[in-house]
C-alpha cells in the first residue's frame, strides 16, 4: 500500500511496513494479552463479515462506549469503518439521558459497551432509544451479547469478497465517525469527521512527533476522543507498540510494568504527578530536602535552548542526583510526553523537561479532527507557554477580535442534522475556534481564552478567567478553581481546595481540622492560607483583573457531579448554579 487515504488503510500499511508481534495489549485478569499486527487485521475482518451477517449496511451507525482503552475498541473502530458504516464513540461518563439522546440522534443499529457499569447504565434508557437492535459487551455480562460471538459469526471466509467490496466503495471524502461533543452547555452537538479529514491530520501531525519504529506507548486517554484516537492512528502508521492502560486509578503501577518510551497526556495527571513529587520532596530532611528543591528551582528556569554553559553544568548534576528518580518513578524509560486537550501551566513544561522528560503541547478541537497546532522539541520548534506552529496543510489567522480561525482539510464536514449551527462556526470555510489567541514573531501560538468566557465587570473592564484561573492552579492548596463576576464590581473565585494537601498541610502545622471535610471551607485557618496563595497568584495582574474574594466549595468537582466535562472542561454554567448561595454571598450580602 503506497498511499493511506481512508482510516482503515492505516491498519494494512502498517501490516506492511511496521509489523509487529505485539500491536496492542490489554490487560485482562491479571496479564496482558496482545494482539500482533497479523491477528489484529485478521479478527478485525472477521468482525466485518458477522457484522454483514447481522445486516449492518454501509452508513450504518454502531456506538461504542468504553470505560477504558482497550483492543476490543480498536477492533471494532477498523472493522465498522471498511464495511462502509460509521462509528459513534460515546463518553462513557456522561448521563444516561446523554446515552439515549446521542444513540437516538445518530439513529445506531447496534452498540457496544465494555463493562457491566456501562451496559447497566444503558440497558436503563434502552427502551427509549429506536431502532438499537442489540447491545454486545466486551467483558462477560448475564444477559448481554458477548463481543467474543463475532469473530466466530464471521469465522468463515465465504463473504470476505464483499467485505472487500464495501472497503474499495468507500471514498476518503465519506462520514467516518460521529464523535458527540460533550459541550458546557446545552445538547452535545454530532461533529462530522471524515476519512479525509482525519487522515489528512493524523499524516501532517505524524511530522511534528517523533515516533519511532520500536517504541512503546502507553494509552490512557480516551479512545472517544478525538486526539487519543489521532495518535493511535499515528503510531500505527509508524509501527509502535501500543498498551492500554487499566485507568486513571492504576496508571502508576502501569507505567512501571510497559516502561513507555511515549505517552499522551493532559495537564491534570502533570499537576497530580507534579504535587506527588513535590509533597514527596517535602518529606526529605537535611541535605536531600536541600538538593531537591534546589534542582526544583533550576527546572522553574529551564529554556529548550540557548541555555548558559553554567546553566547546563547545574541542570546535568541535577539530571544525575534528583531528575534520574523522576524518570524512574515514570517508568525509566520516557522520553516523550504530548499534552493536549486543556492549556499547560509553563512551569510544568519547564520543569518536566528540566527532568530531560520534554512535554509536547498542542492545540486543537474536535471540529478540527483535531490538531492545528503543536510544539516539536527537534529544530527549534519548542517553545514553552505556547502551543506550537501550525502543522502542514492547513491555514490559521487571527480574526480582528482575537478569535482563532482555521481553514484546511481537517475542517468538519458538520454538525450532524444541524445546518443552523454548522453555519454558526463555518464562515467563508474557516472555523471559529470559539478560542482567543495570538501568534508571535515566530510563529508560536500562544492561547489566552475562550472568547465566550471573556466577561465584563460592571465597570466595563475585560476579564480573562482562564489566565487567572491557571495562575492560581499552581498553588498545591487550589485543586479547581472559577473565576466569576460578569456584570458585577469586581472579579471573584469559587474554589474547590485541594482536600488531601489542605490535610497534610494541617497535620504539619497543627490545624484542627472539623471531622466532616465539607466544613473546612469555613475554617478560618484554612481560608487565611489559601487567601495567601490567592494574593500571590494575583500578582502580575491588573488591578480591575485582581481576584478580590473567594469562595471555598464544600465538595469535590468532578465529571460525575456536573462541575466537569469528560474532558475535565469547567461546566461554568453549573457550577455557579450549584454554588448560588456562595456567590450571593460575595456579591449580595453588605
Amino acid at each position: 500500500m503506497k498511499k493511506v487515504t481512508r482510516l482503515f488503510d492505516f491498519a494494512y500499511y502498517h501490516l506492511e511496513n511496521h509489523p509487529l508481534e505485539k500491536l496492542f495489549s490489554t490487560k485482562k485478569n491479571g496479564e496482558w494479552k496482545s494482539f500482533s499486527s497479523q491477528e489484529f487485521i485478521d479478527t478485525a475482518n472477521a468482525i466485518s463479515r458477522a457484522l454483514i451477517e447481522m445486516g449492518v449496511k454501509a452508513n450504518d451507525k454502531i456506538g461504542l462506549i468504553s470505560m477504558t482503552n482497550r483492543t476490543e475498541w480498536c477492533l471494532m473502530d477498523l472493522a465498522v469503518l471498511q464495511i462502509g458504516a460509521q462509528t459513534v464513540p460515546i463518553y462513557p461518563t456522561i448521563s444516561e439521558t446523554d446515552y439515549a439522546y446521542i444513540l437516538n440522534h445518530s439513529e445506531a443499529s447496534y452498540c457496544f459497551v465494555s463493562c457491566e457499569e456501562v451496559y447497566h447504565k444503558l440497558a436503563s434508557v434502552k427502551d427509549q432509544v429506536k431502532g438499537l437492535k442489540e447491545i454486545f459487551s466486551f467483558d462477560q455480562i448475564k444477559g448481554c451479547k458477548i463481543f467474543e460471538e463475532l469473530p466466530k459469526l464471521g469465522a468463515s471466509l465465504n463473504n470476505q469478497e464483499e467485505v472487500e467490496k464495501r472497503k474499495e466503495a468507500v471514498q476518503p471524502e465519506q462520514l467516518a465517525t460521529l464523535i458527540y461533543t460533550s459541550g458546557t452547555t446545552g445538547k452535545p452537538k454530532g461533529v462530522m469527521l471524515s476519512h479525509h479529514n482525519i487522515v489528512s491530520n493524523v499524516l501532517s501531525a505524524r511530522s511534528r512527533v517523533p515516533f519511532d519504529k520500536g517504541a512503546i506507548a502507553l494509552s490512557f486517554l480516551p479512545l472517544c476522543h478525538i486526539f487519543e484516537r489521532v495518535i493511535i492512528y499515528i503510531y500505527q502508521y509508524c509501527g509502535v507498540t501500543v498498551y492500554f492502560g487499566e485507568g486513571l486509578d492504576k496508571i502508576s503501577d502501569n507505567i512501571k510494568e510497559v516502561k513507555p518510551s511515549v505517552m499522551t497526556v493532559v495537564p491534570r495527571l502533570l499537576e497530580k504527578v507534579y504535587d506527588k513529587i513535590v509533597g514527596k520532596g517535602k518529606e526529605l530532611t537535611g541535605i536531600k530536602k536541600s538538593l531537591f528543591f534546589w534542582a526544583l528551582e533550576l527546572g522553574l528556569k529551564f529554556e529548550p535552548y540557548h541555555r548558559s554553559a553554567l546553566y547546563n553544568f547545574k541542570l546535568k548534576i541535577a539530571r544525575k542526583l534528583i531528575f534520574s528518580k523522576w524518570q524512574e518513578a515514570l517508568g525509566g524509560n520516557l522520553e516523550l510526553m504530548v499534552s493536549g486537550s486543556a492549556a499547560l501551566q509553563p512551569r510544568l513544561t519547564r520543569v518536566f523537561g528540566a527532568a530531560g522528560i520534554p512535554v509536547m503541547e498542542g492545540y486543537g478541537l474536535t471540529e478540527t479532527s483535531p490538531v492545528i497546532t503543536v510544539n516539536d522539541q527537534r529544530n527549534g520548534n519548542w517553545r514553552i507557554g505556547t502551543v506550537g506552529r501550525q502543522i502542514d496543510g492547513i491555514e490559521v489567522k487571527i480574526a480582528e477580535d482575537g478569535e482563532i480561525l482555521c481553514k484546511g482539510p481537517n475542517v468538519m464536514m458538520g454538525y450532524y442534522k444541524d445546518e443552523e449551527k454548522t453555519n454558526e462556526v463555518i464562515k467563508d470555510d474557516f472555523f471559529r475556534t470559539g478560542d482567543i489567541g495570538e501568534f508571535d514573531s515566530d510563529g508560536f501560538l500562544r492561547i489566552t481564552d475562550r472568547k465566550k468566557e471573556m466577561f465584563k465587570t460592571s465597570g466595563g473592564k475585560y476579564v480573562a478567567p482562564q489566565l487567572l484561573e491557571n495562575r492560581c492552579k499552581q498553588s498545591l492548596f487550589i485543586e479547581q478553581i472559577m473565576v466569576v463576576g460578569e456584570g458585577e464590581k469586581m472579579p471573584a473565585a469559587l474554589i474547590q481546595m485541594n482536600f488531601d494537601f489542605i490535610k497534610d498541610w494541617a497535620d504539619k502545622k497543627g490545624v484542627k481540622l472539623e471531622a466532616d471535610r465539607s466544613a473546612w471551607g469555613t475554617n478560618p485557618k484554612v481560608i487565611e492560607r489559601i487567601s495567601k496563595e490567592i494574593d500571590e497568584a494575583n500578582e502580575g495582574f491588573a488591578k480591575w483583573e485582581k481576584i478580590k474574594q473567594f469562595r471555598l466549595t464544600p465538595d469535590e468537582w468532578s465529571i460525575e457531579g456536573g462541575h466537569l466535562t469528560p474532558t475535565m472542561k469547567l461546566r461554568r454554567k453549573e457550577v455557579k448554579a450549584k454554588y448560588l448561595d456562595l456567590y450571593e454571598s460575595i456579591y449580595r450580602e453588605s
